[in-house]
């Protein structure tokens, strides 16, 4: 038995030299021995035993990557959502529903936030129609007949961004900055947000969660990206107009606080949920 692990190990090395072959050979022999002395000596199993001296453990199942399951998750939830029709960007089909679940289940880039797959432009799929996000913001989203983008990014002084693009065309567009912060960048201003945005019971600008039911995921660590809204403009063709929302005025700044979770995160699909209910479906722009 312990002459067969001995050749096992051996023929896992790919030397050429015969030296080094019998050196090899010699070594491998000797771990089987002490791998054999351990498993006569003690009650552990076989590959407890290679594990604690750290040697190659021929007892171990080959592990496969989860990636191509992924993939083909990813495959069939675009599928689907070029199937439900560019006019139902904001939709709650079963069937996407369905498939973000699942990749959300699945292995993804870890620490997502301030992993670098992150950063840069990623072109909006589809939304779910939440009845707590902003009424604003639901009816700008399912005007499908303009692209809309979020810009990951570093402004000037290194801070972190959130960019959020509305294309009217080539020329033309909404572009809405918000500073952000993760563990990676973090900005002292992004305190947890206070409020739930109600305005005398309305849901005017959206209805975010707080407290407790904001909490973060403690299984998906590095998976939120605050931000809050701080200035953004119309472009007509490099003639500029203000967007008429004050940012910065301190009785605002509260409410325009959020964040967002990525969920899910590959080299072409981010799958995020924000504070007001809602999840987004992205892809990476080339």
């Amino acid at each position: 038995f312990f002459f067969r692990i001995g050749i096992l190990l051996f023929c896992s090395c790919n030397n050429t030299n015969t030296t080094s072959i019998n050196m090899v050979a010699s070594r491998s022999l000797a771990a089987a021995v002490t791998v054999g002395a351990t498993l006569l000596c003690s009650n552990i199993s076989p590959a407890a035993a290679f594990t604690s001296f750290q040697i190659p453990n021929p007892f171990a199942a080959v592990k496969t990557s989860s990636t191509s399951g992924a993939v083909a998750l990813e495959d069939k939830l675009l599928a689907a959502i070029e199937a439900n029709g560019k006019d139902k960007r904001l939709d709650n089909s079963d069937e996407i529903v369905s498939l973000v679940t699942q990749l959300e289940a699945c292995s993804s880039i870890p620490r997502p936030a301030i992993a670098p797959q992150i950063y840069g432009k990623w072109r909006l799929l589809q939304t779910t129609n939440a009845d707590t996000a902003s009424p604003i913001q639901r009816k700008a989203v399912d005007t499908t007949k303009f692209d809309i983008f979020q810009d990951i990014v570093f402004n000037d002084e290194k801070q972190l961004l959130v960019k959020q693009i509305v294309k009217f065309s080539e020329t033309n567009e909404l572009c809405v900055d918000a500073l952000a912060s993760t563990s990676a960048y973090p900005l002292a201003e992004l305190t947890d947000r206070e409020g739930t945005g109600e305005i005398l019971g309305l849901n005017i600008l959206g209805v975010s969660l707080v407290g407790e039911e904001a909490a973060e995921d403690p299984e998906r660590p590095d998976s939120r990206i605050r931000f809050v809204f701080d200035e953004g403009k119309f472009d007509f063709g490099g003639f500029s107009l203000p967007y008429p929302v004050p940012f910065r005025n301190p009785l605002f700044r509260d409410a325009v606080k959020g964040w967002i979770d990525v969920t899910y995160l590959s080299d072409r699909i981010r799958i995020s949920r924000g504070n007001k209910g809602t999840t987004f479906v992205l892809k990476k722009e080339d």
